[in-house]
């Protein structure tokens, strides 16, 4: 039951998080492309290879921790559904070359990112 509130309140954080990221860090790119969204995925993909390092790895962090990060944190954070709908209404809209920048970018990006992570704090 602890591991509920736990996935809960990593949930709450993390949407409150995605939300502030959105609307205060980038509302003001006025490009065709959801750049509040990709800069949460890439984010999220960090920190995550982090989150995963620091938990399962290097056990810095208690197991406990796993599902308030690495599930509701991150599940709230990151938003590949979003991602997923962005991407379809830019085909919808017929901006064809923005959605394959989108596509291309959201996910060599979060590769990366959860990459450099995972090497960083393997580092530390």
């Amino acid at each position: 039951m602890l591991q509920l509130v736990f996935v809960a309140l990593g949930g709450a954080l993390g949407a409150l998080a995605r939300y502030w990221v959105s609307n205060h860090i980038v509302s003001n790119a006025r490009y065709e492309l959801p750049y509040g969204t990709l800069l949460c995925n890439v984010l999220g993909s960090f920190l995550m290879g982090v989150c995963f390092v620091l938990v399962l790895e290097k056990a810095k962090l208690s197991p406990e921790m796993r599902p308030l990060l690495m599930v509701g944190f991150m599940g709230a954070f990151t938003t590949f559904s979003t991602f997923s709908l962005e991407a379809v209404t830019l085909l919808q809209e017929g901006h064809i070359m923005s959605a394959a920048v989108y596509v291309l970018l959201s996910v060599l990006l979060c590769l990366l990112a959860l990459y450099a992570g995972l090497w960083f704090t393997r580092l530390i």
